[in-house]
């Protein structure tokens, strides 16, 4: 008797698998039956008069398979984003940043009295009777404008702006070591990289070139000749912040500085003395600037005295002090046939900037 699953009259015979087995070697898997030409229709395709018995399919798309296709596509993409990038790169190219940092012009002009220095027993004294009379102290003097946004920087960044500036005019003309103690470091890792080889050239060889003078950079006294007398230092000026271009925001620094001074090692009988500076100063700054916290300075123009004409001011002032006068003479010669050179200057200090005693 059969199994369940034999027929009912059972196996055919020639073995278990009957007559299959004659066949097995042509079996078709299901791939060959779809890459077949010829597909046969079915029973009820077949029942339409005058329907034939098979017909044919249309060839097989032998094109790239989609797989194939998607990288081909991600390696273009790939490839015109390099392109892109390249052409459209979001950060600027050192030259750029070259163009945009331009050198610091300078003119330092010694003012020389026509008299002796006016002295005092002590600073305030002479304060009061100056026309710094009601000038702030030190950082107080230095007045933030109205600050606004422009078309292209906005009013955070014109203030970042403005407190860099600040930062620089107070590590410049303000800090005692600074300004007798021979430190550098403060006003320079204020500048932008730039501007350090300028910077530092001025300190190793310092010249009145217009472009090498220290003392267009900060202001620093000779230190073994004159000291602070009183740290109070008194200020006044403004500051003015204005778009220039779509890229830079230009901003003007006009002070005056008065220092009370008095010489080193000074005894109770050596009198107290005024010294005055002057100092117009442009700072550009561009959106990196901002962010970075660096000034950079484009412009200074710096007056300064009690001083002699025919001293060397491009390195460090040497301020004429109570009862001294200046020395005979004017500016070093000039030779107009150098060139490249900026013609020396000198002025003479108004009777009016000193104390009235």
């Amino acid at each position: 008797m059969g199994g369940p699953g034999d027929p009912p009259e059972g196996a055919p015979e020639g073995g278990p698998g009957g007559g299959e087995d004659e066949y097995r070697s042509v079996v078709f898997d299901e791939s060959f039956v779809r890459a077949a030409r010829l597909q046969e229709f079915s029973a009820q395709e077949r029942m339409g008069d005058h329907a034939p018995a098979v017909r044919r399919r249309p060839p097989m798309h032998r094109g790239l398979s989609r797989q194939a296709l998607v990288l081909v596509l991600l390696i273009a993409l790939a490839f015109g984003t390099a392109i892109y990038m390249g052409v459209r790169h979001p950060y600027e190219t050192p030259a750029a940043v070259r163009d945009s940092h331009l050198p610091l012009r300078m003119t330092v002009v010694p003012l020389a009295p026509q008299g002796k220095v006016p002295g005092a027993a002590d600073a305030e004294s002479l304060y009061d009777h100056s026309p710094a009379a009601k000038y702030r102290v030190g950082a107080a003097g230095i007045t933030f404008p109205a600050a606004r946004d422009t078309s292209h920087f906005s009013e955070t960044q014109v203030l970042s702006a403005l407190d860099t500036v600040k930062e620089y005019i107070v590590h410049s003309a303000l800090d005692p070591e600074v300004l007798t103690g021979g430190q550098t470091r403060p006003v320079r890792v204020l500048l932008p990289a730039d501007q350090y080889l300028q910077f530092d050239e001025s300190l190793s060889h310092p010249a009145a070139d217009g472009a090498h003078a220290v003392t267009g950079w900060l202001v620093r006294f000779d230190p073994e000749s004159v000291e602070l007398a009183d740290p109070r230092i008194r200020v006044q000026g403004t500051l003015r912040a204005a778009e220039t271009e779509s890229t830079i925001l230009e901003i003007t620094a006009d002070h005056t500085f008065v220092y009370a001074l008095r010489p080193v090692g000074a005894g109770a009988e050596d009198e107290v003395s005024l010294f005055t500076v002057r100092r117009e100063m442009q700072f550009r700054f561009d959106r990196d600037d901002v962010r970075l916290h660096q000034a950079q300075l484009s412009m200074s123009y710096v007056q300064a005295g009690p001083l002699s004409c025919g001293d060397n001011s491009a390195d460090l002032l040497s301020p004429l002090l109570a009862g001294q006068t200046a020395k005979a003479g004017g500016p070093a010669g000039t030779d107009p046939y150098a060139t490249g050179e900026a013609t020396a200057v000198c002025g003479t200090l108004a009777t009016g900037a000193l104390p009235k005693l």
